[in-house]
């Protein structure tokens, strides 16, 4: 059972508030609903909640819309729902800042699976000086990598671009976000540094079997870290 975590979900289909609600109250959350964007936005500075599920195609504004308003002023975890499966729309939702994203139809075990990682990782990861999930140990202080105990060693890059995945982990992070924050708003088309790199971050640590599949490719999107 969960520990109350309030979840806002967003959504103009009644039928779809109903069953997200029923769920995810079932499993322990606190649940606000929301009709449209504009009372999307007004719950979530009213009520501050700690994720909030929000359904791409609104009555009044546009999802990205509400979005957007989010982002300005919070960082509560984000998870969009959409209909559309391009990876460019996908690309759109995840740079604007959605946190994750879920194509309908969906299953209410695929979405709880989702919103946990989404609050376990939000709040205070970005300020966390130890990253430690499963296996695997970075010291953002002392730029370090172990995998169960045994120290790997990463060049700098590798390391940035390892410790970018972390700070997302279990999330999808775009490779325009990753060429952007590791090499600079001028590299966000060489896409060909990004498959170089993962690959050698793949290949130094997924040695060891605990760390199999770590690095998983979103086909078109980015990348995300899959951690146990």
């Amino acid at each position: 059972m969960n520990t109350g975590a309030k979840i806002l979900i967003v959504d103009d289909e009644k039928s779809i508030r109903r069953f997200l609600e029923v769920g995810l109250e079932g499993q322990g959350y606190k649940i606000f609903l929301a009709k449209n964007g504009k009372e999307g936005v007004k719950l979530a500075a009213d009520n501050h909640p700690d994720l909030i599920v929000l359904d791409l195609g609104l009555p009044d504004i546009s999802g990205l819309e509400v979005l957007t308003k989010i982002r300005e002023v919070s960082a509560t975890p984000v998870i969009v729902l959409t209909v559309q499966s391009s990876d460019k729309d996908k690309e759109t939702l995840l740079d604007a800042g959605a946190d994750d994203y879920m194509t309908k139809p969906f299953s209410m075990t695929e979405l709880s699976a989702r919103a946990r990682v989404c609050l376990r990782h939000s709040g205070n990861l970005k300020d966390a000086p130890v990253f430690e999930q499963g296996p695997l140990k970075i010291d953002f202080v002392h730029r370090t990598v172990t995998v169960n105990g045994t120290p790997v060693k990463l060049t700098p890059t590798e390391f940035d671009l390892l410790k970018a995945l972390a700070r997302h982990s279990g999330r999808i992070i775009t490779q325009q976000q990753l060429l952007k924050e590791i090499w600079g708003p001028a590299s966000v088309e060489q896409s060909h540094y990004l498959r170089i790199y993962i690959g050698q971050l793949r290949r130094k640590l997924e040695k060891d079997p605990s760390l199999s599949g770590l690095i998983l490719t979103e086909q078109g999107v980015g990348y995300r870290l899959n951690l146990p």
